[in-house]
């Protein structure tokens, strides 16, 4: 396993000191990487096996998707752009912040599309690149937490229909202060705390071309397609490699 001592260097520290008083208050922090079992150890890639992690995308009642999230949590997210985090905190919002933490954890982004990014607004992901994990989680919806909806850049939270518990699994970062946002029953779960200047790179060309969100109705050619037709059709959308969650405590 590798040791959390990689973790304690100098942007690790500027990242604890941050997220202590923007997501807990002030107090001394430290991060552990935590695994499937609850041990320490690497949550993505390396506690589970490939193939256990591709049976578990496709059965999404399987009760290792209901695992709490820690309190707070950081996703590591690494990306044809570069590095970004999010501070993932499950105070703001408990339902939205376990499913997040067990899509990350579980493999669920690792080789998906940002496949709307629009400059100065939103960045979005969370179709995944397996047309047959997309029909396996498709309408599988999340009861609604409590709204927080102060859409602040660098917040994020569950894209939904307009209707009541129609959370899934795709995620919008906000790009600037979205107050045209606030209005709507959003419960932003978090922030970005490591490399907003990544997620401005984030290719934005395609605008709402390449998808759009859940509410326009344009996504099933990449539900049924994954990479494959993203690819083809949206060759310069960017990337998540891999997603990396740790617990901080």
């Amino acid at each position: 396993m590798k040791s959390i001592r990689g973790e304690r260097g100098s942007r690790s520290r500027s990242w604890r000191s941050s997220l202590a008083w923007k997501a807990v208050g002030p107090g001394t922090l430290w991060a552990v990487v935590v695994s499937c079992a609850g041990q320490a150890g690497v949550v993505t890639g390396g506690a589970v096996s490939p193939e256990a992690r591709s049976a578990l995308l496709l059965e999404p009642a399987h009760e290792e998707w209901r695992r709490p999230a820690p309190a707070v949590s950081r996703l590591r997210f690494e990306t044809t752009q570069g590095v970004f985090a999010l501070a993932l905190i499950r105070a703001w919002g408990p339902i939205g912040a376990d499913r997040l933490y067990n899509l990350a954890r579980l493999g669920y982004y690792d080789d998906t599309r940002f496949h709307r990014v629009n400059a100065n607004y939103i960045a979005q992901f969370g179709l995944h690149g397996d047309p047959a994990v997309n029909a396996a989680w498709k309408d599988r919806y999340l009861a609604d937490d409590p709204p927080r909806s102060r859409n602040a850049r660098g917040s994020f939270a569950f894209a939904m229909k307009g209707q009541p518990d129609t959370r899934n699994t795709q995620i919008y970062i906000n790009l600037a202060d979205n107050v045209r946002s606030d209005a709507e029953a959003f419960t932003i779960l978090g922030t970005v705390v490591e490399g907003m200047d990544v997620v401005d790179r984030l290719y934005s060309g395609y605008g709402e071309n390449s998808g759009s969100g859940v509410r326009q109705g344009r996504q099933g050619p990449l539900e049924s397609g994954g990479n494959a037709y993203m690819d083809r059709e949206f060759p310069r959308l960017d990337r998540i490699l891999r997603v990396t969650v740790t617990a901080v405590r």
